[in-house]
């Protein structure tokens, strides 16, 4: 009785706040609070920048910080009440659509690797602490104005620009035993996460040490984007982004154009569940590579929510939605009925998709038509519900009449 009553409680904490499995906050809830949620001014090239630096900028007795430089418009009056708050975001207006963050407490998140992390944006210059106000008695979400450690020339020593540093500036004091892992998620950066990350252009990830020879740098770019296509009869819309990746200490560059295709579909009733309430459509992205898939020394995912999972799939394709994830965001829950609707559409998104890659080839030369076929999952998947998906998509291919001339 005991047993069962344990995991009951352990199944709430999974399924309903995403507690449990090694935790991975940084690379998910940076991305989600400083790219997807920021606006930018127009002409600016929407970039992140994350930094760690050995040294203690912020006198805490920190083994390591880290620093990340964004350059949207910056923090207002209102995400910072947000985040002086129990409960409430900024962000709530996007449930209907899905978005990047699952446990609705963004910037706090940041508490897992940082006791004490720091905001510098459109004149902000705040600490939070995990420790309890001495005034009030409360952690957290009591913001303290930073006079210095670290000062903004503090910042730009290790920014190392002669120019102004960006509109925000994010400082986390690592935790002594969050370091390693948070160096392992930065080297982990997969390249092709800029082709789901739909405001930011360019992302690089670099470290400061006291001995220059032992900096590493990594820096990845979407360099260009062509003029979308939209299919209102089914709720599409297509694109081409060509990625480019250039990884110093690896000797590392490479590029790789990918056919994207974006469509909605109606979320069924039977595929509703309590963390999608408010949620009326589903929008999956397929990612086609024309060339070699940009890769980091590991093997390339095949499922995205928003953020990449551990998932090889064996499709010469990607697959990106707002997938519901197990805690550790290694793979989708496969036995989730949502999860499940979303693998339901994915054939019907695929053969469209291809459609619209063989019509496009129509006026094109014969040698660029037999190509597309490549794109045809045939290897079978160690997931049997992905085999499932590839099934639906052998027989709706079956049916239809394709030629290479």
């Amino acid at each position: 009785m005991e047993a069962a009553a344990r995991e009951h409680i352990e199944e709430i904490r999974r399924t309903k706040f995403s507690i449990g499995g090694e935790q991975n906050p940084l690379i998910e809830d940076l991305h989600q609070a400083n790219a997807e949620d920021n606006n930018y001014l127009e002409g600016v090239d929407p970039s992140l920048e994350f930094v760690i630096t050995s040294e203690d900028i912020t006198n805490t007795g920190a083994p390591a910080t880290l620093l990340i430089f964004n350059n949207e418009k910056g923090f207002s009056s209102k995400n910072i009440d947000s985040i002086c708050s129990v409960g409430r975001s900024t962000k709530k207006g996007n449930r209907k659509r899905g978005y990047i963050g699952e446990k609705g407490i963004g910037f706090k998140s940041v508490f897992l690797v940082s006791s004490q992390p720091c905001i510098f944006s459109n004149g902000y210059q705040i600490r939070f602490n995990e420790e309890p106000c001495p005034h009030c008695n409360l952690g957290y979400i009591v913001p303290e104005w930073v006079e210095e450690s670290p000062t903004l020339s503090d910042i730009k020593k290790i920014y190392g620009s002669r120019t102004t540093l960006p509109t925000t500036t994010i400082v986390l004091p690592l935790k002594f035993d969050k370091v390693k892992p948070v160096k392992q998620q930065l080297s982990n950066v997969h390249p092709e996460v800029l082709l789901f990350l739909s405001k930011i252009k360019q992302l690089s990830v670099r470290e400061h040490n006291k001995d220059p020879r032992l900096n590493t740098v990594s820096a990845i770019a979407i360099t260009s984007e062509t003029e979308l296509v939209v299919r209102k009869n089914i709720d599409a819309v297509s694109y081409t982004l060509h990625l480019s990746a250039d990884e110093k200490d690896n000797e590392y560059q490479g590029e790789c154009s990918y056919f994207m295709w974006k469509q909605k579909f109606p979320v069924k009733h039977e595929n509703k569940v309590e963390r999608r309430t408010e949620v009326e459509e589903l929008v999956i992205t397929l990612a086609f590579p024309f060339d070699e898939r940009l890769h980091r020394g590991m093997s390339s995912p095949g499922i995205y929510a928003f953020l990449p999972t551990e998932m090889v799939t064996n499709f010469p394709f990607i697959i990106q939605a707002d997938f519901l994830l197990t805690s550790s965001r290694e793979t989708i829950l496969l036995d989730n009925k949502w999860n499940q609707g979303i693998l339901d559409c994915v054939p019907s998104a695929f053969i469209d998709a291809f459609d619209s890659l063989v019509i496009n080839s129509v006026n094109a030369p014969v040698s660029s038509l037999a190509p597309m076929f490549r794109f045809i999952p045939i290897n079978s998947s160690s997931y049997q519900e992905l085999n499932v998906v590839r099934e639906y998509i052998k027989s709706k291919l079956l049916k239809k009449k394709y030629s290479s001339r």
